[in-house]
Formats: structure tokens, C-alpha cells, sequence
């Protein structure tokens, strides 16, 4: 199985296809930034981008992502660049706790990639299935909305 795992093309062995994508990328590909959280889909720690769309990977077989594109929270940066939203994240002390910042970070970018310009409602709608436990929805929004100000 083939995926292109943050650009890059990477084999999933075959012993792994039917582990949660979450798994593969933590223990496989020693990529840390997706969280196990509830491990049911519903609280978004473990979100990456498949093919552009904001996927629970915990629930997510690894077969699922065969041939498509997966991107993690490590892949956003290029090089010592970091992508606009994950800047505005850190200009704006975002993280609280910062266990489900990845998540957030990425639900984010995947709205600010299909609506550059999203009103309060899209960002509501966007970002309803990410969870913050520290309570840190404003500084999400605002961080936003500065990452869209910033073209991201």
C-alpha cells in the first residue's frame, strides 16, 4: 500500500493496512503531532488531512488512505517557514494544554485551502468537531481569522 505521506511518497506494509491511520502514522512513521483522544472520531486530536479533507484517523483504516495524500501537522512547514496558520497560532498563544492543537491546526487548513475567506458561521461549522478542553475557541477563531488575513 502507497500513500503520499507530507509530500513524500511512503509504502505502508502490509501488516498495517487495517491498523487505524492514526497508528500507522505514530508508530510506523514516528510522526507524533495527530493525538489518540477518544478514539471514537469525535473529538478531533487525531485529524489529518486525506486528500485535502479534514479525516478522524483514529477511525480511519490505514486501507482507506491507500494512493492518497495524507498530511500531517508536520508536514505544513516548509522548511524553517511555518505555514500561516500554524504562525498565527503561535503569535497568538493559541495552545493552552496543546494536546489538541494538531487537530485544530489542521481542520483549520484544511478550511482556510477551501474557503480562503470564511465568515463566523464557516469557521463555526469547520472547526464544530474539534474539541479544546482548556476552552481555547476565541484565541481559534482569531488565529483564523489572522491566518486568513495573512493569505494562508
Amino acid at each position: 500500500m502507497q500513500i503520499i505521506l507530507n509530500g513524500e511518497r511512503s509504502t505502508v506494509p502490509e501488516a498495517w493496512t487495517e491498523e487505524p491511520l492514526l497508528f500507522v502514522l505514530r508508530e510506523h512513521f514516528g510522526l507524533a503531532g495527530a493525538k489518540y483522544g477518544c478514539g471514537a472520531g469525535f473529538c478531533g486530536a487525531c485529524t489529518v488531512l486525506v486528500d485535502g479533507v479534514p479525516t478522524r484517523s483514529c477511525i480511519t483504516p490505514a486501507a482507506a488512505a491507500d494512493g492518497a495524500e495524507v498530511r500531517t501537522v508536520e508536514g505544513l512547514a516548509n522548511g524553517d517557514r511555518l505555514h500561516p496558520v500554524q504562525a498565527a497560532w503561535i503569535e497568538l498563544g493559541v495552545p493552552q494544554c496543546g494536546y489538541c492543537q494538531s487537530g485544530q491546526i489542521m481542520s483549520a487548513v484544511a478550511l482556510l485551502e477551501t474557503t480562503p475567506q470564511p465568515t463566523a458561521e464557516d469557521v463555526d461549522v469547520a472547526m464544530a468537531g474539534n474539541l479544546c478542553r482548556c476552552g481555547t475557541y476565541g484565541r481559534i477563531r482569531a488565529a483564523i481569522a489572522r491566518a486568513a488575513e495573512a493569505g494562508a
